[in-house]
């Protein structure tokens, strides 16, 4: 298996279907691979060689798609960089992989002069935005003009196609090593979901450095579907897409489909009738939203898939029938589903045996989806894959059916008076209050409980709440140890690259002195 045998199939069956659409450009299948492997033939111009890694910093766009392609095809490993991340830890990636070429866009073209004088690895810079490039960087479509197609290097089973760095939210990022195998499998679990059917076309509104958006998007190269994409995510600039480019499939992160049904432009005539499917995942939703979404796209097919980027991306997925009227009848709405095909999942205690059913442990993966790797971390590699299961650090317990409901990552999980508390159940009570918009539930010190629980709170425009309501609220909904003891009362909540509240962030204030972040 590798990720380039998609374009071929596609090229050979169907070339002049649409491949790829972007703002007011948009190329047929035939084009793109010609495109591909010229820009593949430049990147070996420019010094790269089998397994050198490749970065790109850059928005979504058209140019993304293709780096996607021509690193493998020209030999070498994709690094894509978080664009949320700052200037030192960009740069650490860059130098902890050992990328010597980066693509960069307008955007983040000026931190390119500290990346070259402060990275060990980088050679070569080539600039992939519109217009003429600066001075001291190659031009993208001059690169590809002035070189011929070279011949797919087909790297492929166990070879390495990327490095994706975590969010960083804790110590340094880490580099998941994914072989094609890795992807190619997890695509094909993901096809077989049937989150990406016969001339669909997908939506590229997700960060397409993230995994979660590629891992999506490999059944449809699998498929030879059609590829819309936008720079980065807007609710209004999602709709007109949707309507325009009749798209059938969409991948967003809770924060993201929250955005979207409460935006004003979701309330204006629309024709959305191709849109089939939207997958979500990468962190928990709460159930009020999901079901404000439900009821703004009735038609819709919603389909949760849990998983993470060891895992390439896929560990689980609930499909739509249970999100439906008479599949919620059977209580799976709030499961992350069960384990997709080719993958086997476990829910164990600290010594890794199996704990009973409707028992909260951890979750471990085991298929070919699961990682190779660190990248240069072999200690913590072993840590995280022991007999070949990955072990994700989520809590969640298993019902008699085999669906999974995540109750928490384990670190997250608040102990209050010996109680165990689980963020995500209190976080969904929280949501439920007509006038919140979104919530995230930490742990706090107290010098009586060990820790107490503390809600931070965005209100929905022109909505107040205090925190007294709130609780009362909480109250009438799940037991009172669950409820916030404090509410605080924030504009925006802090969030990575991928759409996750950075909980580490809200954290910070309240730990800081301590030894420890826990009580």
């Amino acid at each position: 298996m590798y990720l380039t045998q998609a374009l071929h199939r596609a090229v050979q069956q169907h070339p002049e279907r649409i491949a790829v659409r972007f703002g007011n450009r948009q190329r047929t299948f035939r084009q793109l691979v010609d495109r591909v492997a010229r820009l593949a033939g430049a990147l070996q111009k420019l010094s790269m060689q089998t397994g050198d890694r490749v970065a790109m910093l850059s928005l979504n766009s058209d140019r993304y798609l293709e780096y996607q392609m021509a690193v493998p095809w020209g030999g070498g490993v994709l690094n894509p960089c978080n664009i949320r991340w700052s200037a030192a830890e960009i740069l650490y990636s860059l130098n902890d992989s050992g990328s010597s070429i980066l693509l960069v866009d307008e955007t983040f073209r000026p931190l390119v002069e500290q990346f070259r004088r402060d990275s060990s690895s980088l050679r070569e810079v080539v600039y992939c935005g519109d217009g003429d490039a600066p001075a001291g960087m190659h031009g993208y479509e001059a690169l590809l003009a002035e070189t011929e197609p070279v011949p797919d290097v087909v790297r492929r089973g166990e070879d390495l196609a990327g490095i994706f760095y975590t969010g960083g939210t804790t110590g340094f990022p880490k580099g998941v090593m994914l072989s094609h195998t890795n992807l190619c499998s997890s695509g094909l679990a993901i096809r077989a979901e049937g989150l990406a059917t016969p001339g669909g076309t997908y939506l590229h509104a997700a960060p397409m450095f993230h995994l979660a958006d590629m891992g999506l998007a490999v059944p449809h190269w699998i498929e030879g579907n059609t590829h819309a994409i936008i720079p980065a995510f807007n609710p209004e600039l999602v709709l007109d897409t949707l309507e325009r480019d009749r798209v059938t499939h969409l991948l967003l992160v809770p924060t993201m489909i929250q955005m979207l049904v409460d935006h004003p432009a979701m309330k204006k005539p629309r024709d959305l009738g191709a849109l089939q499917t939207i997958a979500y995942g990468a962190s928990p939703m709460s159930e009020a939203v999901l079901e404000r979404a439900m009821a703004a796209l009735p038609g819709v097919g919603f389909v949760q898939a849990y998983g993470m980027t060891e895992l390439s991306p896929l560990a689980t997925v609930n499909p739509a029938y249970y999100h439906t009227a008479e599949g919620r009848k059977l209580g799976k709405l709030r499961s992350a589903g069960r384990a997709s095909f080719c993958t086997e999942v476990s829910i164990v205690d600290a010594q890794g045996c199996e704990v009973p059913r409707g028992t909260v442990g951890e979750v471990v993966v085991r298929g070919p989806n699961v990682m190779q790797g660190y990248w240069n971390k072999p200690e913590l590699t072993a840590q995280a894959v022991r007999d070949g299961w990955m072990h994700t650090g989520d809590g969640a317990w298993m019902d008699d059916d085999g669906f999974i409901f995540i109750a928490d990552r384990l670190k997250d999980m608040i102990i209050s008076g010996g109680e165990n508390i689980y963020s995500a159940e209190t976080e969904n009570a929280v949501a439920q209050h007509p006038a919140v918009s979104a919530c995230a539930v930490i742990g706090i010190p107290s010098e009586e409980w060990g820790e107490t629980v503390h809600a931070v709170v965005v209100c929905k425009p022109g909505e107040t709440v205090s925190a007294d309501a709130l609780i009362a609220h909480c109250k009438s909904l799940i037991a009172g140890y669950k409820c916030p003891r404090s509410v605080e009362f924030r504009d925006v909540l802090p969030l990575s690259g991928a759409g996750k509240v950075l909980k580490t962030k809200l954290r910070e204030p309240f730990w800081q002195g301590r030894e420890r972040a826990v009580a």
